[in-house]
């Protein structure tokens, strides 16, 4: 019996609905399976999910996520 809160997989919560809470950097470089760094490196080209600041903290909505998802599968199906 673990006593530690276990934090559920994003990739998992996205897929059954929205999450209740912003998502960090860290939960998008799990939901994208890439380094955190390209995370970062998304967010200063401007090509990846929308994120904004909260104080210090960077964090993305996960509408914008799935938005930004649903565009890239878009364009990617356009371009073949």
């Amino acid at each position: 019996m673990s006593t530690a809160r276990e934090q559920p997989d994003p990739r998992a919560t996205l897929r059954a609905g929205l999450p209740d809470r912003y998502l960090t950097p860290d939960d998008i470089a799990e939901i994208f399976e890439v380094p955190k760094e390209t995370v970062y490196q998304w967010r200063k080209k401007r090509i990846g999910p929308p994120g904004f600041r909260i104080g210090k903290y960077i964090r993305y909505d996960p509408t914008d996520v799935l938005a930004h998802v649903a565009e890239r599968k878009s364009t990617d199906q356009n371009a073949a």
